[in-house]
């Protein structure tokens, strides 16, 4: 080991250790009096008291709790609720329009990703799963404390194939020339482009390297890109099959963008484990992801006061003929029981971000209040263990109020369990936002 390595080693470990004693020194917090939903259960419990030592719940009881020398707060009655995790969110994408991938470059795009992240906690999403984008920076210094932002998994540049939902580049690209330097945004990973076994191996082995939590791919066609159709299938089953195994090399998974039969029935058959989007499937291949395990990562997306709008008048057809999926793919999903998660996927629009909780309230359509909670915590939670050690979050769970659990939580002004609106405005209703065991907002004092 080189001198300089060591001693980069020595620092990092130092900054982690210093973190380490810092909230072993942090006075604990005592929350009294508020109804706890833990996350997993539909019944609330009542009138309890919930202990914080650090950056983990280190008690959750009925009993009267008394701390030493530490911080109490009375919830008043409120209902205490984990934080919130978005399991198909954009960093980067969420908060630049989408000019700047024409006309921006690396630094403004993370710039406006790092703000984003801030305003992202403060709607009470504790974590989030980055499905897209090069968010490693931004993660890194959100876990040490340098800025605000919620907990990220992140995927790293998405991957794809040569004219692939993620192929953005300008029409004039292609022939390419071997000899041609990358473009520009695969050159500084907000996207990728891999095309063949050997070079499928390469890339993902280069974004593990990068520090991503599980791959993402396309498998299909999408909405916002112009060089590929719905209805194509992206990627042979020998490349797929590339990626999964070695993702399965890092003791992890791929998720792939995927929206029709033929293309989630072949990303099944390669051994993908989630399914993004999936909104012009039908039933048998729903009953085939629940036969193999396969989770659906699914957004409320609707053609309704919060569409996407786009230039390309084909794209915006392709989001009418997605959309009008929506419906169709919860109802039966849920009959068929798939193991569905939450997400958003809110893309170029930072004052669209701002309706992540409202999209969150949108599956009241098709579930109960306490169905949509468990979704968007526990249930989330779980789909996010699929990264396994790659999982950059594992000292405490994630999504419930437990011993032992990440000091996520948040403090709600009325029952979410009994009238779900009340997540679509935090700003409002959310009186505690702690992450890690840290206060972010308190309006309760």
């Amino acid at each position: 080991m080189t001198p300089t390595i060591r001693a980069l080693l020595m620092t990092t470990a130092t900054a982690f250790a210093a973190s380490a004693v810092a909230a072993e020194d942090t006075p604990p917090i005592l929350i009294t009096n508020v109804n706890v939903f833990d996350g997993v259960n539909e019944a609330l419990i009542e009138d309890a008291n919930v202990v914080v030592t650090g950056n983990l719940i280190t008690a959750v009881s009925t009993e009267d709790l008394a701390v030493a020398g530490g911080t109490v707060i009375d919830g008043g009655g409120r209902t205490l609720i984990p934080g919130l995790i978005d399991v198909h969110w954009h960093t980067l994408y969420c908060c630049n329009p989408q000019t700047a991938v024409v006309t921006g470059d690396i630094l403004e795009v993370a710039i406006r990703g790092a703000n984003g992240s801030a305003d992202t906690l403060m709607r009470g999403f504790t974590t989030v799963r980055d499905v897209g984008g090069n968010s490693f920076a931004i993660k890194k210094m959100i876990d040490h404390g340098e800025i605000n932002g919620p907990r990220i998994l992140p995927s790293g540049p998405p991957v794809t194939q040569t004219g692939g939902h993620f192929d953005y580049r300008p029409y004039q690209a292609v022939p390419t020339n071997p000899a041609d330097s990358k473009w520009y945004w695969y050159s500084v990973g907000l996207m990728a482009q891999a095309d063949g076994v050997p070079e499928v191996i390469k890339t993902s082995r280069e974004i593990f390297r990068m520090g991503a939590s599980q791959i993402k791919i396309s498998g299909g066609g999408g909405v916002s890109s112009t060089y590929d159709p719905l209805d194509v299938s992206q990627y042979t089953v020998e490349e797929l099959k590339a990626f999964v195994e070695v993702a399965e090399t890092y003791n992890s998974y791929v998720a792939s963008h995927l929206f029709t039969d033929k293309a989630v029935q072949t990303a099944i058959e390669a051994g993908i484990k989630s399914v993004e989007h999936g909104f012009l499937m039908s039933r048998e291949t729903m009953e085939m992801m629940r036969d193999n395990d396969v989770w659906l990562s699914v957004q409320p997306l609707l053609d309704d006061e919060d569409g996407f709008t786009f230039a390309d008048p084909v794209s915006q057809q392709k989001w009418i003929d997605v959309t009008n999926g929506t419906d169709f793919t919860y109802k039966t999903a849920k009959e068929v029981g798939v193991k569905v998660a939450f997400g958003t996927d809110i893309l170029f629009d930072p004052k669209l971000a701002e309706r992540q909780g409202a999209f969150l309230a949108k599956l009241q359509r098709w579930y109960t209040p306490y169905e949509v909670m468990k979704m968007a915590t526990s249930t989330n939670a779980d789909l996010l263990k699929l990264a396994g050690p790659r999982h950059p979050y594992q000292q405490g769970e994630l999504g419930v109020i437990a011993e032992g659990a990440y000091a996520d939580l948040i403090l709600v002004d009325g029952n979410p369990l009994e009238d779900i609106n009340l997540v679509a405005d935090p700003h409002a209703n959310f009186d505690l936002i702690m992450k890690d065991g840290k206060i972010y907002k308190n309006e309760i004092e």
